[in-house]
């Protein structure tokens, strides 16, 4: 069992970094219970892997006998979060200072874009709105193009969810500590402000020009970017340090004097159009037996499938398989305890007898 073993956690269902916040602290061990809303009782779906190794729960939040309830559970809970826009949770009695005054230990986690204040705080967002305020998106996509959506990652995500379990298990160590629980106020824009920390450093130091594709980390540098090979798959070209260059310009067999001006970026373009021309007449899998052992920083671009079966996540056990669903292991590892997947996503609402008779709840107000 992994680290949080012992831990429980109230988690009111959303959409997205929220169940991802509950799934990395479910993977570590935590008891976690998964709230949601009536209507959705008796749907079933293994492959929302954000939702597995939890247990489930329905309840009408508009009735008032099931919020006694549910402040029954809460009471008894080490941390509690949410998703909900700013004062969602007052309104159904279930606040923080309500929450809070009945168990003074309790970490009260809160997911928003904007944060609990703030002139944005009450309005709609999703993550390409909270990385457009935080410099990110405008960073990322090639000099000519629109900025590019890097998915979901950065906001949501990384910036979301993952710091939101960061936030929480802070808290709760304080309040190990102290006897004193708090609310974790996770903003999303606050989080991907966090993330691009690294780069206003770099801004501020004279090293990062403020637009698209005229940096080292940004798809401009040539030892620095993907490449297309002749079967129309990519590799990825990380070779920043010298030794590391040196042994790329070595298996690509380019023996140009230009090339040992490696930080000179007013010859970076034509740089990477002579690497451009090597890598596309070999294969992604000749390149891949070329690069095979060397520290050239060279690696496929895979797709998602292709991940699954690549040697290096196989030995890891990067992907773990229950009930015939392949999903990206636990993450990240200890030398102690075993996170695991306890198992895959049931049906909700399915948990409530037991979790009514452990927590010694009434049924019926549910």
């Amino acid at each position: 069992m992994g680290p949080l073993k012992n831990i429980s956690v109230l988690e009111f269902s959303g959409l997205g970094p929220g169940p991802y916040c509950g799934m990395l602290l479910a993977d570590m061990g935590a008891n976690v219970i998964r709230i949601g809303r009536k209507e959705t009782e008796g749907i079933e779906n293994k492959f929302d892997i954000h939702n597995r190794s939890k247990r489930s729960i329905t309840a009408d939040l508009k009735n008032k006998d099931t919020i006694n309830e549910v402040l029954k559970l809460i009471d008894q809970m080490d941390v509690v979060f949410e998703g909900y826009r700013p004062g969602v949770m007052e309104k159904l009695g279930l606040g923080p200072n309500v929450c809070l005054e009945r168990n003074p230990k309790l970490v009260y986690g809160r997911m928003t874009g904007w944060g609990q204040e703030g002139p944005m705080s009450n309005q709609a967002g999703h993550d390409i709105n909270y990385i457009s305020l935080s410099g990110a998106l405008n960073a990322i996509g090639r000099k000519e193009s629109n900025p590019i959506p890097p998915l979901n990652l950065i906001g949501d995500y990384g910036g979301g969810g993952m710091h939101l379990a960061f936030g929480i298990v802070s808290g709760l160590i304080h309040a190990l500590k102290t006897g004193e629980g708090q609310v974790v106020d996770s903003a999303m824009v606050d989080g991907s402000l966090s993330l691009m920390s690294f780069f206003y450093s770099l801004k501020e130091m004279g090293h990062w020009e403020d637009q698209r594709e005229s940096n080292l980390l940004d798809g401009y540098a040539h030892f620095y970017d993907t490449y297309q090979c002749s079967d129309k798959k990519f590799i990825a070209v990380g070779s920043i340090e010298p030794q590391f260059y040196n042994e790329l310009l070595e298996k690509l067999e380019i023996d140009d004097d230009r090339f040992l001006d490696q930080h000179n970026k007013d010859i970076w373009p034509e740089l990477k159009k002579k690497i451009a021309s090597k890598i596309i007449l070999k294969s992604r899998s000749e390149w891949e037996e070329i690069f095979n052992e060397s520290d050239a920083c060279v690696s496929p671009v895979l797709n998602m499938e292709e991940s699954k079966s690549h040697p290096h996540n196989i030995a890891r056990q990067a992907f773990t398989n229950v009930d015939g669903f392949d999903q990206p292991s636990p993450s990240p590892r200890y030398s102690k305890t075993k996170p695991e997947i306890r198992h895959n996503s049931g049906k909700i609402g399915s948990d409530l007898e037991n979790i009514c008779s452990e927590f010694n709840l009434s049924k019926e107000s549910f």
